[in-house]
């Protein structure tokens, strides 16, 4: 029997449409890399790269068991009801997910064939993912968990950022392809890299803007309503002596 104070999840409606936003991403983006078939693959493999490939799909698994497990991490009713669990998904989370997918993503986005800057992005996002993951292991082994939860918020908000940024991707596109002509000189190829560097940059930063914004919101002690402004009343002095000491 659970206490009446824990966490339901009607009390956190945002976590139903997160697992369905994650589930209709997953089930739209990863099939064409279980065929192991490189010509299924949504990314060109670099010609003459064996490995980029193979370390794609490993890329691509890693991170669907990140965004599983993740959801499941900041279920506010799993985690109180089912401890055991947070703990086990949690660690596979971090040791089957974000790490690997984090250290497998350094070599896709270096061998990115959408310009320099979405390389960039993609180095930045994932050498934080593993940052933010790390610090967040390390909080939780240290028992500080207030500070672990905020850590592995911002890991999580990573994890999550592919999604955002296809959808910034898309709309980016809609908008900037009547500037073909004009501002990108007729090049639709450098429009099309300009909409991805668009949804790199603005999927990860974006989130980790409302994580902590959320984070933030959090920490603020919360005042009763109706509840008396009171000054503090005059301290009590004490002994001479003591306060000479």
């Amino acid at each position: 029997m659970t206490s009446s104070n824990a966490p339901r999840w009607w009390r956190r409606p945002w976590i139903v449409p997160l697992m369905l936003v994650a589930g209709a991403f997953l089930a739209f983006a990863v099939p064409p890399y279980l065929t192991f078939d490189p010509a299924e693959s949504r990314l060109e493999p670099p010609p003459g790269n064996d490995f980029y490939y193979p370390l794609l799909v490993a890329h691509v698994l890693f991170g669907t068991v990140a965004m599983v497990t993740a959801c499941f991490q900041v279920w506010p009713a799993f985690r109180a009801k089912y401890r055991r669990g947070h703990r086990i998904t949690g660690r596979i989370y971090v040791f089957a997910g974000a790490l690997p997918a984090g250290l497998v993503g350094l070599y896709i986005g270096w061998h990115t064939a959408a310009g320099p800057s979405v390389r960039v992005a993609n180095l930045v996002g994932s050498v934080l993912w593993i940052a933010v993951t790390v610090i967040g292991l390390r909080m939780a082994r240290q028992r500080r968990f207030a500070d672990h939860r905020r850590w592995m918020s911002r890991s999580f908000a990573l994890s999550m950022s592919i999604v955002l940024s296809r959808v910034i991707n898309i709309v980016a596109t809609i908008v900037l392809t009547p500037q073909i002509d004009t501002t990108f000189g007729g090049s639709e190829a450098l429009m099309k890299y300009s909409a991805v560097s668009i949804g790199a940059w603005g999927g990860p930063l974006l989130l980790l803007v409302l994580a902590d914004f959320v984070l933030e919101r959090r920490k603020a002690p919360k005042k009763p309503s109706g509840e008396p402004v009171t000054s503090p009343g005059p301290r009590r002095q004490g002994h001479p002596a003591a306060a000479s000491r």
